[in-house]
């Protein structure tokens, strides 16, 4: 499978709503036990991060209403119309590992590629 044969409703998921590859993995990290809530701590050391950047991930998933936040411990919580995008995207994740995560990659670039493009640069 190639990027191009990531199912439309997946990439567009993707551009919403994930921006990293440790946003993905929080996120499916939460909906394994989603009656389960989990601190960033728990998070960042199943994930080999590090607390900072976890903490803006799951924040980020947050907002996204993906996940919901109480007592310090996030849930896998995902608007009912989000689930099946949820779902889809977990199963093209698991089989096809490698295009997803260059989707992922090539959005950041992307957004890199636009900020770059109002830095003030000291040659003109």
């Amino acid at each position: 499978m190639t990027n191009d044969a990531i199912p439309d409703d997946v990439r567009d998921f993707i551009s919403r709503h994930i921006d990293s590859i440790a946003q993905l993995e929080a996120l499916l990290l939460l909906r394994a036990n989603p009656e389960t809530g989990r601190d960033v701590a728990y998070v960042a050391a199943r994930l080999y991060s590090n607390d900072e950047e976890i903490s803006k991930v799951l924040t980020r998933l947050s907002e996204d209403g993906l996940l919901s936040y109480q007592g310090g411990l996030y849930r896998y919580e995902s608007a009912a119309e989000m689930e099946e995008s949820v779902r889809r995207l977990a199963e093209t994740y698991r089989r096809h590992l490698i295009p997803v995560t260059n989707v992922i990659h090539a959005k950041s670039r992307r957004i890199r590629e636009f900020a770059d493009a109002f830095k003030i640069r000291k040659d003109r």
